[in-house]
C-alpha cells in the first residue's frame, strides 16, 4: 500500500496507542493516509503493518518500567493520542476490583506515564499535541461506574496538563465518543451493559473520530486546549 505525502509537507511523528483494532486502529491509519510517521504502541499483533510510515511498539502500557524504557527511545514526537482501552461493566453489588484496576492502569496510569515522559520534552521543543480518548459515559451510567470514573479522570487530567504546557504551543485535549461501531461492542466482558444507540439512530463509527483527532493535531487547532470534546450522536443535546 502505497501513502503519498506531498513533497512540501514536513513529514510529523505521531505516537498512537491502541493501534490494532478499534478507534485507535482508525486513528493511525487516517493519520498514516495523511502522510504522518506513526509509532503504534499496543500489546496486541499489529494489524498495520507493510503500510509505509507506520512502526509496531509491541508493549504492555500496564508495566511502567517497559513503557519509561520503551519512549526512551521513541524520541519526541509532534503528537501522542491515547486510545487504548478497555470496557468492564458491573452494577453495584457485583464490582470487580481487578476489572476497575485494569481500567484504572489501562486508561488513567498509562496515560499519566506518556504525559509526564513526553510533554515536557514537547513543552521544550515549543510544540506538540496530546489527544486522550475518553467517553461520554464519564458523566456517570449505571453499570459502568468503575469504567466512568476512568474516562472522567481523563478529562481533569488533561486539563490540568494542558494549563502547564499551554504557552509552550502544546495542546492536550480529550475525544470523547459515545456507542462507537468497534470489536468491543461484541466483548463479553460488557454483556451487563448493553451499548444505547445515540439518537442519529446509529453507532458513531471510527473514523470519524479518527477525523477530529486529525483535525486537533493540525496547525488550525493551535487554539484548542484543555477541552473535552464529545462525539455524541445527539445523546448529549438534553443536557
Amino acid at each position: 500500500m502505497t501513502l503519498d505525502t506531498p513533497p512540501d509537507t514536513p513529514i510529523r511523528h505521531a505516537l498512537v496507542t491502541g493501534s490494532s483494532s478499534g478507534i485507535g486502529h482508525a486513528i493511525a491509519r487516517g493519520l498514516l493516509e495523511a502522510g504522518w510517521r506513526v509509532t503504534g504502541v499496543d500489546i496486541a499483533a499489529p494489524t498495520l503493518d507493510g503500510v509505509a510510515g507506520f512502526t509496531a511498539l509491541p508493549l504492555d502500557l500496564r508495566d511502567g518500567d517497559a513503557v519509561r524504557a520503551a519512549l526512551a527511545g521513541v524520541g519526541v514526537p509532534d503528537a501522542v493520542v491515547h486510545a487504548a482501552g478497555v470496557l468492564r461493566t458491573a452494577p453495584l453489588g457485583a464490582l470487580d476490583e481487578g476489572a476497575g484496576e485494569l481500567m484504572w492502569q489501562l486508561h488513567v496510569q498509562a496515560a499519566t506515564r506518556l504525559a509526564d515522559q513526553l510533554l515536557p520534552a514537547m513543552a521544550a521543543a515549543g510544540r506538540g499535541r496530546l489527544v486522550l480518548v475518553g467517553s461520554r459515559v464519564a458523566s456517570g451510567m449505571p453499570g459502568r461506574s468503575q469504567y466512568a470514573a476512568t474516562k472522567a479522570a481523563l478529562v481533569a487530567l488533561a486539563k490540568s496538563w494542558a494549563a502547564e504546557v499551554v504557552a509552550q504551543g502544546v495542546t492536550v485535549n480529550v475525544v470523547s465518543p459515545a456507542a462507537t461501531d468497534t470489536g468491543m461492542l461484541a466483548d463479553p466482558a460488557r454483556a451487563s451493559s448493553s451499548p444505547r444507540l445515540p439518537p442519529i439512530g446509529r453507532l458513531i463509527q471510527p473514523h470519524e473520530i479518527a477525523a477530529l483527532v486529525r483535525f486537533l493535531l493540525s496547525s488550525d487547532a493551535a487554539a484548542i486546549t484543555g477541552q473535552e470534546l464529545q462525539i455524541c450522536g445527539g445523546a448529549s443535546l438534553n443536557r
